[in-house]
């Protein structure tokens, strides 16, 4: 039977039940719970990214079966964790008379890649830096794996934190910088280099030991900061927009490289950033933080397809509202005219209420096509993207904008329009949005 050592040196219990699930069968039983897991891999040493290698059986004290690995799902498509890796409680913190973090309630599940996603100063990161310790709430609680965080110092917590400016030592080199949180808890030097040459792969720097940090560009500054926080097997890991300073080449390959170390580890990672973009790529679930408050939260395509703000519609790339007035359930007056909604839609004759469309949703048309909620406008301005063209279009005093992707301009409703060309525009009922809550935040004209 062969037997095999998992090349890692952490201890996180997380990362091996995951591993133990998806991997083998312990004594030809799989391994699926916590307990399963903690026996099978008791007795083994982890060096490097849960990369396998056989041993005679003598060197074993446990019997592994080794079975195919689950497929890679989609981060869509994969089942988090039943139990909470973080639990806000009606957290509140105030800097005198300005309330940074307003009530929060929050509960954030084991292993899940969750972004907490707002403009400047809507309290994300003061929220984030509550959850590592560095602020204390003043009403509220967090729990952390369960436990009570209250009084609990930072350098106590199971987390690490990964800081927007890297927060790297410059007189220390790459080994020295990953190694220190390891040297302060007192650890032996072998087991160090172990965990240090493990995170230096698990992060594509192997071979930058000796470096400093001046002698690295941002993105492998970066890299630095990660393997830091990672070598101390925090159960959830705190990033703190880590990629803002990075340019957008760098940034757009760093996202993809952090969703793939989140979903091989399996450690619950809590991401704070400004950037929509980012959070819809890399997220299992989005809060939409403003002024102190969770506007929404929910699945990165619920927060884009149905939101549920004008904040959140507006924040999250780009859209269209239109104020409307209900004259009936499924139908609305508006500016451009009487439409009809997606029989989903319920709402009481007199209510006033938001339609938000997305501006690749519109159809244009040179002539009048046979579809609901049609109007005419004018062509008040082109943008060319490159990839797509946007146009500026102006009816009865509305402003929208609709975006068709340059491959589809020969396509009925993509066609290529002109400067001050008069089209038709359709609104389709099941592309328009309600929007009945937070309807102060107005549109801009």
């Amino acid at each position: 039977m062969c037997v095999y050592q998992f090349r890692h040196p952490g201890t996180s219990l997380r990362a091996k039940q995951i591993l133990a699930s998806r991997a083998f069968f312990v004594k030809g039983v799989a391994a699926h719970s916590t307990e399963a897991a903690k026996a099978a891999l008791a007795n083994f040493v982890w060096v490097s990214g849960f990369i396998v290698r056989q041993l005679p059986y003598s060197q074993a004290n446990r019997t592994l079966c080794p079975v195919e690995p689950t497929l890679f799902r989609s981060r869509r498509e994969r089942k988090l964790g039943e139990n909470a890796a973080v639990c806000l409680e009606g957290v509140t913190k105030r800097f005198g008379d300005q309330i940074a973090v307003d009530n929060v309630t929050l509960e954030i599940r084991d292993g899940e890649f969750f972004s907490l996603l707002g403009p400047s100063g809507c309290g994300k990161t003061t929220l984030l830096r509550m959850i590592a310790g560095f602020e204390t709430p003043d009403a509220g609680r967090i729990l952390i794996g369960g436990e009570d965080m209250t009084g609990v110092p930072p350098y106590r917590r199971p987390v690490n934190t990964v800081f927007q400016n890297y927060a790297l030592f410059p007189h220390m080199t790459v080994e020295q910088n990953i190694a220190f949180g390891l040297r302060m808890k007192g650890m032996p030097k072998s087991e160090i280099a172990e965990r240090v040459a493990w995170a230096l792969e698990l992060v594509n720097l192997l071979g930058f030991e000796k470096r400093r940090p001046e002698q690295m560009s941002g993105g492998q500054r970066q890299r630095v900061a990660l393997a830091r926080a990672l070598v101390n097997e925090p159960e959830v890991l705190l990033l703190d927009e880590p990629l803002s300073a990075l340019d957008l080449k760098l940034r757009q390959e760093l996202r993809v490289e952090l969703m793939n170390l989140q979903e091989r580890l399996g450690i619950t990672f809590i991401f704070v950033t400004h950037d929509q973009e980012e959070a819809l790529v890399m997220s299992d679930r989005v809060a939409v933080m403003n002024k102190g408050r969770i506007e929404q939260l929910g699945p990165t395509e619920e927060i884009y397809e149905l939101p549920r703000t004008a904040f959140v519609a507006k924040f999250i790339g780009d859209t269209n509202l239109i104020p409307a007035v209900a004259l009936e359930p499924r139908r609305v007056e508006t500016s451009l005219g009487v439409f009809v909604l997606d029989e989903e839609d319920a709402l009481t004759p007199g209510q006033k209420v938001l339609l938000s469309i997305r501006p690749e949703k519109i159809r244009l048309f040179r002539e009048k096509p046979s579809l609901p909620n049609v109007f005419q406008a004018r062509v008040d301005d082109i943008i060319y993207t490159g990839s797509e063209n946007q146009y500026i279009l102006w009816a009865n005093g509305q402003r929208l904008l609709c975006e068709t992707l340059n491959h589809d301009i020969q396509e009925p409703g993509h066609e290529e329009f002109d400067y001050d060309e008069a089209v038709w525009v359709a609104l389709t009922p099941e592309k328009l949005v309600v929007i009945q809550e937070g309807l102060e935040e107005t549109p801009h004209a």
